[in-house]
């Protein structure tokens, strides 16, 4: 089900009371998967046990509150009405709607800091996800970027997954080329296309492909163009997605596991995230929508953060306990955060001046808190920091070199905005 943002913003969609609804267009040649092929999970288990590095990126599609997550500010003229609450992390407080998060923090980190100038969804999300200025120039998305830089050549599925719970599209690679951007999954369900028709046999989809790749092959030979070579990746990615697709089907997690995950559509995306984490996919983004509040604020993080706290933590503390967070960075973000003042109908509105952002896993010190707002979060006192910083800071915690370049077709592009840098102290 789809409605417009409160702000009456035309590019995301996703009411919030109907969250637990998803969409999924999957784009399948929009992926970074190469060649290969690895038909068991043993198989994947080895591969992260020589430390491929991963990134599971969730977006709170909307701009949640600071002030109800992660820099409360209680007993004073913008706070609202819930408590801070202590952490795992001695000194270390956040909202009181966040308990079973709090209980993880010493596997996590603040960054308290941000000032991205911004007040506008679209250009927002294009920052926090690409850590560049929203200019009009198209930027590849985090990502893409990670694909490119973190896929084995040898790795068969997907290395840039989009777990949508809303909004239309996916990912771009931008100058990368369609093999970096998204596959985009919806309702927990494997991406599109992936069975073979009843009505065709083995032997015959066989004959068809072999045919294909004949016919593919001669064209090549006269007329090899990038167009034509992302073609025919994307159809051998989606074949050899047939031998994969039980990969995508978080429904074969022991039933034990989609109990403890829950029931919401938020639970069910943290458990197939997990499950695509452990077979090696570089990058999962979950989305969950939408923290537009500027009515009913308080009521709508009940009922938001209620959805989105014990099943993260649970991931969390799966991640730890199964030996894949040192390998695997965290980050939840969004695309601003709310305004300090509440307003008239008891909302917050758009607010890039003073916000936060959490960090964790790979390469992040575990625990820290980075940067301060003053006493009613209107203003950022110490180490202010913006989109550009923490993009550098992702890439650099798992492995990336993101002062380098990329070359592409004989042209260089920065992979990070070279004028910004890494916020050195949260790196482990």
């Amino acid at each position: 089900m789809q409605c417009r943002y409160a702000c009456q913003s035309g590019e995301h969609v996703v009411n919030r009371r109907s969250v637990l609804g998803g969409m999924i267009a999957g784009s399948l040649g929009l992926a970074s998967g190469i060649g290969g092929l690895l038909t068991t999970p043993s198989a994947c288990a080895s591969q992260f046990m020589a430390g491929q590095k991963r990134i599971l990126n969730i977006f709170l599609h909307g701009g949640v509150s600071q002030l109800e997550t992660w820099d409360p500010k209680p007993n004073t003229n913008t706070g609202g009405p819930f408590r801070a609450i202590p952490t795992s992390v001695p000194g270390m407080q956040i909202c009181e709607l966040l308990p079973h998060t709090a209980s993880q923090m010493h596997r996590l980190s603040l960054i308290r800091s941000l000032n991205t100038k911004n007040n506008d969804h679209g250009k927002g999300q294009t920052e926090m996800t690409t850590g560049h200025r929203a200019t009009g120039a198209d930027y590849p998305h985090l990502g893409a970027v990670v694909a490119k830089s973190l896929t084995p050549n040898s790795f068969p599925l997907p290395g840039h997954i989009l777990i949508r719970g809303g909004g239309s599209g996916g990912h771009r690679a931008a100058y990368l080329g369609p093999k970096y951007a998204s596959v985009v999954m919806d309702e927990g369900k494997p991406p599109k296309f992936t069975e073979r028709p009843q009505s065709l046999t083995l032997e015959a989809d066989v004959r068809r492909n072999s045919m294909r790749e004949r016919v593919n092959d001669r064209f090549a030979g006269r007329r090899r163009t990038a167009d034509t070579d992302a073609y025919t990746f994307s159809f051998d990615q989606a074949r050899d997605l047939l031998t994969q697709r039980e990969v995508f089907d978080a429904s074969k997690e022991p039933a034990r596991d989609q109990d403890r995950y829950g029931s919401s559509e938020f639970g069910k995306h943290c458990l197939l995230a997990r499950r695509l984490l452990e077979h090696g996919v570089p990058f999962v983004q979950v989305n969950h929508s939408n923290y537009d509040t500027h009515h009913e604020n308080f009521d709508f993080h009940i009922e938001q953060l209620g959805e989105f706290d014990l099943p993260f933590a649970t991931l969390v503390a799966d991640l730890a306990e199964r030996g894949l967070l040192q390998d695997t960075l965290i980050c939840v973000m969004s695309e601003f955060g709310r305004t300090p003042k509440i307003n008239s109908r008891y909302g917050r509105d758009h607010w890039g001046t003073a916000w936060s952002v959490l960090l964790g896993g790979c390469g992040i010190q575990p625990g820290a808190i980075i940067g301060k707002t003053n006493e009613n979060g209107t203003a950022v006192v110490d180490r202010e920091v913006d989109h550009g910083h923490v993009f550098h800071t992702i890439l650099r915690a798992v492995g990336v070199n993101s002062s380098a370049e990329f070359e592409i077709g004989g042209r260089k592009f920065p992979i990070a905005d070279p004028s910004k840098e890494p916020v050195r102290e949260l790196l482990a």
